[in-house]
């Protein structure tokens, strides 16, 4: 209820920032202490002038909740995607020990706000079990000795939200910054999930405060406050259970039908705002469909036969 009554009586006003890094700032100086992430995400959204600086909010938010070890206001970055992408037999960073210390070597792409990050998580293999190998996720400080960090070509959407390329080169990890457990299942594979549950969060706390600044229909803020329940509840439960991305399927299927009709509010509206949102509304549950109907279908295979959905 703290969080509905902010965002149904609070003034809806964004807050005014350069640039997402800025806005990152100002941000955790509004709202210290708000817990758990996906708050911090429906209400990084409300103060947020567009999908961009939402999308950044929900991000880090989703970060939290995969690492709840992050400093608060740190920004961080997720560092899987190698050159043949995500999957185990793409990813060929290494983390190895060196005499008394562990050093990482390898490259990264598409490191979401990656050239702004001062905490970067890198999946790594430490070696193999059988032919298989074994990930473990570190926390690397940026910068760091070794680690050289570039820009990727900006985004169709969202271009205000950067990301980053990597070059580790014998890049020195202290034994406490590799986080517990196994790298690829317990962080890799529920990542997608829990990003899309917490960035779907904070593009519903933007619309509720552009609902409210820009005159919609109450109708659209009573679905839009209906969403943001729902949203916290999945929150909640285990990204890698078959209910949940069956559940999170039915959030975002009816999201996108709630963007119709906000679509049509924000007709009436003229400006830079209404141009952002006609450049980035495709965040609102259109990108990264084909991977998302994929595991729709894996979830309701899983529950069918008794099992647990693969990510």
């Amino acid at each position: 209820m703290d969080l509905l009554a902010r965002l149904l009586r609070e003034p809806a006003r964004a807050i005014d920032a350069s640039d997402v890094a800025d806005w990152w700032r100002r941000f955790c100086a509004r709202a210290p202490g708000v817990a758990p992430p996906v708050d911090r995400a429906v209400l990084g959204g409300f103060l947020a002038g567009g999908v961009g600086f939402a999308f950044a909010a929900g991000y880090q938010a989703a970060l939290r909740a995969l690492v709840p070890s992050l400093p608060a206001a740190a920004i961080a970055s997720f560092c899987a995607t190698e050159a043949g992408g995500n999957h185990p037999r793409a990813i060929e960073t290494r983390l190895e020990r060196r005499g008394t210390g562990l050093v990482l070597n390898g490259a990264k792409r598409w490191s979401t706000m990656g050239t702004l990050a001062s905490v970067l998580l890198v999946v790594a293999s430490e070696g193999e079990d059988a032919g298989r190998k074994r990930f473990r996720l570190v926390a690397v400080r940026a910068p760091s000795p070794g680690l050289e960090v570039g820009s990727m070509p900006p985004p169709k959407f969202v271009p205000e939200v950067p990301h980053a390329s990597l070059a580790l080169r014998d890049v020195a990890v202290a034994d406490d910054a590799v986080l517990p457990g196994d790298g690829y299942t317990r962080y890799v594979k529920p990542f997608r999930t829990v990003e899309d549950v917490h960035v779907h969060a904070a593009l519903l706390g933007y619309l509720v405060s552009a609902a409210r600044r820009l005159g919609f229909p109450r109708e659209i803020v009573e679905r839009l406050a209906a969403a943001v329940t729902a949203t916290r509840a999945l929150a909640a439960l285990d990204p890698g259970a078959p209910e949940t991305h069956v559940a999170l399927a039915g959030l975002l299927a009816d999201g996108a039908a709630l963007r119709a009709d906000v679509d049509r509010a924000w007709a009436g509206v003229e400006g830079a705002e209404r141009e952002r949102w006609e450049r980035d509304r495709a965040m609102f549950g259109a990108v990264a469909a084909e991977v998302r109907e994929r595991r729709r279908r894996r979830a309701w295979e899983a529950l069918e036969s008794g099992g647990r959905a693969q990510a």
